[in-house]
């Protein structure tokens, strides 16, 4: 895993020039058209993220998503790939000039998360997530990702003639992780081709969230999201009648010994002065009966971190308090800790170019630097192969104060959906910033 942004030689010195010139203005007719077919547009997007929210899927079964969004690219007349990383959509727009080939990429994955928003098309919907028959549920706000990313790819096609370059739309699967035992997101999605053919120069992406209000942008340089691993622990005892508790060795007690334990390592084991870690268990699975103590135990839990000698450290530090406490109480555990994704890594000479593209779209007053999210993003694995640049968008109502903010993965998440023309106007700006400044 890595930390800092890869760029090939020719792209690094094309952008370490422009970096100390001043970013060009795109041509001021095609973005006013562009502006135009934006707002076009824009009602459609509603529709869609409704409709999509209404029927959210789970990683790696986005069947109907992926099948709404690829009738909708080939309806546009683009080139299309279906059943890449399972059911990830790549959409191809050639420009009638020539220049550089951008990605823009949006995830279709929903949650296993019973919705609780009351809205008239909140979704209903069940699905199956490590056995167990679970509510399904847009809590992340993919829906808004992929309605203004099928808007964006409306928008831009309506200009394709005047556009210097190629765009490539992903729309990616399995995002919040794919299912145990199954390969998925983004990183399958490169394997698989996603970022080649043509080769693509640089990756834009965006999120919605409460964090901000509707009509403002945030986004960093550098590191701005956390890497994140989930780790798997498993406890051996030995059962035992729940009267006769001596005559075995309880894998509960065991277990909450551990969960306490492992919260040491942020308060008392880490300088988060310096570097801020959370380790949080998320599941904690033990027994069937009030009566009888349990043979084993398991829980799961999430490692976030922003540098990777620090997140060795962590890792180093779990497996040991897991294995000492376990052998203390005679008992036998294990620790799996999966690789994760990498610190969603802005690159900086492409954020510095950007970024006064928000500036135009939101206004210079609305878009801000947010302090470091501890949530991940796999968009980081594109990142890694390509110069990336990642952005926020608000999506609080105005009159909700930033102390009631709904969290993203809440079942009661919801979004005012004056964000998504905004967004659909930031990535079609951003597109032709790029796409004019590249090519000069």
């Amino acid at each position: 895993m890595r930390f800092i942004a890869v760029l090939s030689l020719g792209l690094s010195v094309g952008l370490g020039a422009l970096s100390s010139a001043v970013w060009a203005e795109s041509d001021p007719q095609l973005r006013s058209q562009l502006a135009e077919e934006v707002n076009a547009v824009a009602a459609d997007v509603i529709s869609w993220r409704r409709d999509i929210h209404e029927h959210p899927e789970l990683s790696n079964r986005e069947f109907r998503t992926s099948k709404l969004v690829a009738d909708h690219l080939k309806s546009l007349g683009m080139e299309v790939q279906t059943g890449v990383a399972h059911t990830g959509v790549v959409g191809i727009l050639r420009g009638g000039k020539p220049g550089p080939v951008l990605a823009l990429r949006a995830d279709m994955d929903g949650l296993p998360v019973v919705e609780k928003t009351g809205l008239a098309y909140a979704s209903t919907q069940l699905g199956e997530y490590e056995g167990r028959e679970v509510g399904v549920m847009h809590a992340c706000g993919h829906d808004n990702h992929v309605a203004i990313l099928m808007g964006a790819a409306q928008a831009l096609a309506a200009v394709r003639e005047d556009l210097p370059g190629t765009v490539k739309f992903i729309f990616q699967p399995a995002e919040e992780g794919p299912p145990r035992g199954e390969d998925g997101g983004a990183k399958m999605m490169i394997a698989e081709g996603a970022l080649k053919n043509p080769d693509v120069d640089a990756v834009i992406g965006l999120h919605i969230s409460q964090g901000s209000a509707v009509g403002t942008a945030t986004y960093r340089s550098k590191g701005f999201m956390a890497s994140a691993q989930r780790f798997d622990i498993e406890i051996k005892g030995s059962q035992t009648h729940g009267a006769r508790p001596w005559a075995g060795v309880d894998p509960i007690v065991v277990g909450a010994q551990i969960v306490n334990a492992l919260q040491t390592i942020v308060s008392r084991q880490i300088d988060i002065t310096q570097h801020p870690v959370v380790v949080t268990v998320g599941n904690f699975q033990a027994g069937v009966r009030n009566n009888i103590v349990p043979e084993t135990a398991s829980m799961s839990g999430t490692i976030r971190t922003f540098d990777p000698n620090i997140r060795l450290a962590v890792h180093e530090k779990i497996r040991r308090i897991v294995s000492n406490i376990a052998e203390s109480q005679g008992a036998e555990a294990t620790v799996e800790i999966d690789p994760g994704v990498p610190v969603t890594y802005n690159d900086s000479d492409l954020t510095a170019l950007l970024g006064p593209t928000l500036d135009k779209v939101y206004g210079s007053t609305n878009v801000y630097e947010p302090p470091l999210v501890t949530g991940a993003e796999d968009f980081s694995f594109f990142q890694e192969q390509v110069p990336g640049f990642f952005f926020f968008i608000g999506a609080r109502p105005l009159g909700v104060p930033p102390e009631k903010a709904i969290p993203n993965h809440s079942p009661y998440f919801y979004v005012d959906e004056g964000a998504l023309k905004p967004g659909v106007s930031a990535m079609t700006q951003l597109t032709l910033d790029y796409l004019q400044n590249a090519k000069d």
